[in-house]
């Protein structure tokens, strides 16, 4: 499988949520955002889950100074909405480290540890137990 060469000028980075980790490339272009192939809202169904994606360059009002391409994968949706932001937002800072301190404000920058709890023995879920019954 051949490699993919990344044009000249792109600023990579990595972002994660959940069980999704997004690939984001940034390119100084016209403000099209396309998350695997599809444009942003025609992926992210949800006017809510565009807007989580595209908070970092709303918050920094550069909506059209930016060409973003994302490959993101794993978990579902929300998760990788959450993914998409905090590999955009990773990405503006490697662009120009003038947008750190807004991005690190708002804790666009900081990875959302929270993961699903795992299953315990003798449990139905993580924490739900069976029925208790006394007699």
């Amino acid at each position: 499988m051949a490699k993919k060469l990344v044009k000249p000028g792109a600023f990579i980075a990595t972002g994660r949520r959940k069980k999704s980790v997004a690939r984001v490339r940034l390119y100084p272009g016209s403000g099209v955002v396309t998350v695997n192939g599809k444009t942003v809202e025609e992926y992210f169904s949800t006017d809510a889950l565009v807007a989580i994606a595209k908070q970092p360059l709303t918050l920094l009002s550069k909506q059209n100074d930016y060409d973003v391409v994302v490959n993101v994968f794993g978990g579902g949706i929300a998760g990788q909405a959450g993914a998409v932001c905090h590999g955009l937002a990773r990405a503006l800072v490697l662009a120009s480290e003038t947008y750190k301190p807004e991005l690190k404000a708002a804790g666009l920058l900081t990875r959302d540890s929270r993961m699903k709890e795992r299953k315990k023995y003798g449990l139905k879920k993580a924490r739900k137990a069976p029925q208790f019954s006394k007699r």
